[in-house]
């Protein structure tokens, strides 16, 4: 299915960042390419395994990173790569069977449909048949962040950290993204508050087919993790805190507390 702007349908790109994917990319793209629109761009963070050989045998846009740089410079370059090329919306997915190709045409739907800017996927919205249990510590850690986003911005996510996203370029271009690594949602969702971006969930199912997944370097301690997140949070809500909700900076402790000038 290929769309086109035409003033009714949007021009879609879906973006996959991997990183030593070699066991699933072949059939994560082969069942991408059943049901989204015919433009997919694949970031390759860097990867060591058979990752890059297999991306060359895919009908598919690859950027190769020449050393691992991070999921979110991935998802920055997605953004930058939808803006220059004139398409109206990016669809991220992941590339390890945690995300199901078959939910792309619902967000092209919902993109179709609405006025969102962000169409974010919840695995925590409404529960499906056959949901699988997370990780405790991922589990905790995502309510823990989710319930603190939506007390300081006033959102009201059920899954701040789901990958499964739909993004309005041209909102996103009023975001000065710069974050690198797997604390990316901290900086987005302060962001798109701060700029006013319109955002939505949309039930997705809850799979994780390998718990034994790991971040890497710190990130594994769930601990380090979590003070990662809040710290990346806390930093951006002290630098937007001008354009947030008064409660954003509400018992806020930082080292970058002068940075606020909310009065």
């Amino acid at each position: 299915m290929k769309l086109v702007s035409n003033g009714d349908r949007p021009r879609i790109l879906v973006g996959i960042p991997v990183y030593n994917e070699q066991r699933y990319v072949t059939k994560v793209l082969a069942e991408v390419r059943k049901h989204a629109p015919d433009d997919i761009l694949v970031i390759d963070d860097g990867s060591s395994d058979q990752t890059p050989m297999l991306l060359a045998q895919q009908p598919v846009e690859v950027v190769r990173h020449a050393e691992n740089r991070g999921y979110g410079r991935s998802m920055q370059d997605m953004i930058r790569w939808a803006d220059f090329d004139g398409f109206d919306w990016l669809i991220t997915m992941d590339c390890d069977e945690q995300h199901e190709p078959a939910a792309i045409p619902r967000f092209i739907e919902r993109i179709v449909a609405n006025e969102s800017d962000v169409i974010s996927g919840s695995r925590y919205l409404t529960a499906s048949p056959g949901d699988d249990a997370p990780p405790s510590d991922r589990r905790a850690i995502n309510l823990q962040i989710t319930e603190e986003l939506n007390q300081r911005l006033g959102l009201s996510l059920t899954d701040s950290f789901c990958g499964f996203k739909a993004y309005r370029i041209s909102a996103c271009r009023k975001l000065k993204l710069s974050i690198d690594g797997y604390d990316f949602p901290m900086q987005f969702w302060v962001l798109a508050v701060a700029n006013g971006l319109a955002i939505e969930e949309l039930p997705v199912r809850l799979i994780y087919n390998d718990p034994t997944r790991t971040f890497g370097g710190p990130l594994n301690d769930p601990a380090a993790r979590l003070e990662a997140y809040r710290r990346t949070m806390h930093n951006e809500i002290l630098t937007n805190c001008r354009r947030l909700p008064a409660a954003a900076v509400q018992g806020l402790s930082s080292g970058r507390v002068s940075v606020c000038e909310c009065g």
